[in-house]
């Protein structure tokens, strides 16, 4: 009589891999719990902030006042050089590229992540409320609410965009220095101008910068997700 042989062991399936949290994730994260933070304390005038705000912002007015020429040349780089327009068309030839190279889930990408950024600035806008600084000798004027500033963060999500675009095709080296040199300069000054021009505050500014980044480095940690999955 044979003794009955042990059924062999069926091989235990190995669990799916685990996604680790991306570096852009955790850097959308991060700046995200700022923007809240920031925007909480903007809706409740909160006593601190508010000061900070009048006192850099009439600083700048003054000098805005005492010098035409330099106000003059402000204007042309906001409302031109910089403006939310001039930023979403840069966006738009991207993704046309990036379109007729036949890149085009990023060209989708860069389109709703501008897009994202437009309604994502209007709906803050108008449910903080927040009114625009008001002077006497106003040297620009700007339409809607303050908080935040969509030309900061329509830079903010343009140059990012753009920045992550050269990257992922090979810019680097002095070229690649150029290009963030240009990016810094241009999210920075676009929020300068606004402050120095009176038609906004400086936290507005700073809020429209923190979500410009949280939009991009969202972008940038979906999409890689996105592609990892499409490769599998």
């Amino acid at each position: 009589m044979h003794s009955a042989r042990p059924a062999a062991a069926r091989p235990t399936p190995s669990p799916p891999p685990h996604s680790p949290v991306t570096v852009p994730a955790r850097t959308a994260l991060v700046i995200a719990a700022l923007s809240v933070v920031l925007v909480v304390l903007v809706a409740v005038e909160w006593l601190p902030l508010v000061s900070f705000d009048r006192a850099v912002s009439d600083a700048l007015h003054r000098s805005a006042v005492a010098e035409p020429g330099f106000t003059r040349t402000n204007r042309v780089f906001s409302d031109w050089v910089w403006d939310p327009w001039t930023m979403r068309a840069l966006a738009a030839l991207a993704a046309v590229w990036l379109w007729l190279h036949r890149e085009r889930l990023l060209a989708m990408w860069v389109v709703a992540t501008s897009a994202i950024g437009t309604a994502a600035q209007q709906g803050l806008k108008a449910a903080v409320g927040r009114e625009r600084p008001s002077w006497p000798d106003p040297v620009d004027s700007a339409r809607y609410a303050a908080y935040p500033s969509g030309h900061a963060m329509t830079a903010a999500v343009t140059c990012g965009l753009l920045l992550w675009l050269l990257r992922r095709h090979g810019v680097d080296g002095q070229l690649w220095g150029w290009c963030v040199a240009v990016a810094a300069v241009s999210v920075a000054g676009v929020g300068f101008t606004r402050v120095y021009l009176g038609v906004h505050w400086p936290t507005d500014v700073l809020g429209g910068w923190l979500l410009g980044v949280c939009l991009v480095a969202a972008a940038v940690a979906s999409y890689e997700r996105v592609a990892l999955s499409r490769g599998r």
